[in-house]
């Protein structure tokens, strides 16, 4: 894309991609390996049709695109310096699953909604005007369960990891709260499971914890009396 000079350096990089700086008001993100972005930008234009919190998309191009620039640290930075504690992070992440659930599927297809697929703390910034998500690049259409459920993977994975031990505390009891507002996830949660093992992200140690996330998560349901398989 003709926005980005030849010698232009991103200001902020994730697993999978670069953030450019285009002016005070856009970025323009890139996949590193070409991937392109159309079904991405349409899922966002789709959501933020209904007034989800989702940056503004302008334009795209191949694996290239062009979004609202946004302000603020995400929800894992500020819960990190103390910003918000665990309670804060599951109301807010159940909140925002809940309204991305009240939101139609493109195709209308009923049962289906948007799912995003990867909605965690690190996935949403804290902006002046409220929590805003970003990275849809796993957004399609699917099951509400299978959405939550695999944000309680994640939240699990965290929670268990012992490269992120000072952090496990918050993000145990952030799932238990998360869990207790939510839909039940068990219709979802073997399918959410079976994607997040397929994660060509995950280290092989990631993978190895995948049995004691779902445990974990398994445990929380039944203590609120929910069945579990």
């Amino acid at each position: 894309m003709s926005l980005l000079a030849p010698d232009a350096e991103p200001f902020a990089f994730g697993r999978d991609a670069d953030v450019y700086a285009i002016d005070e008001d856009w970025v323009l993100r890139r996949y590193r390996d070409g991937m392109p972005v159309r079904d991405e930008a349409d899922f966002m234009r789709h959501v933020g049709q209904f007034g989800y919190p989702v940056p503004a998309v302008r334009e795209v191009d191949g694996a290239d695109i062009v979004m609202q620039r946004l302000e603020g640290p995400t929800l894992g930075e500020a819960a990190m310096a103390g910003e918000l504690n665990a309670t804060d992070i599951g109301l807010l992440h159940a909140d925002l699953h809940r309204r991305l659930q009240s939101i139609p599927a493109p195709s209308g297809t009923p049962g289906l909604v948007v799912v995003h697929g990867d909605l965690h703390p690190l996935n949403v910034i804290s902006t002046p005007d409220g929590p805003v998500v970003i990275d849809w690049r796993n957004a399609e259409e699917g099951l509400a369960e299978f959405d939550v459920a695999m944000t309680a993977i994640i939240f699990a994975q965290v929670a268990l990891d012992p490269e992120y031990a000072d952090l496990s505390t918050l993000l145990r009891e952030a799932l238990a709260t998360y869990l207790a507002n939510s839909i039940d996830p068990t219709p979802g949660l073997d399918d959410a499971l079976a994607r997040r093992a397929a994660n060509r992200t995950l280290t092989q140690a990631e993978r190895e914890l995948l049995p004691a996330q779902e445990k974990l998560i398994r445990s929380h349901l039944t203590r609120s009396g929910t069945p579990t398989a």
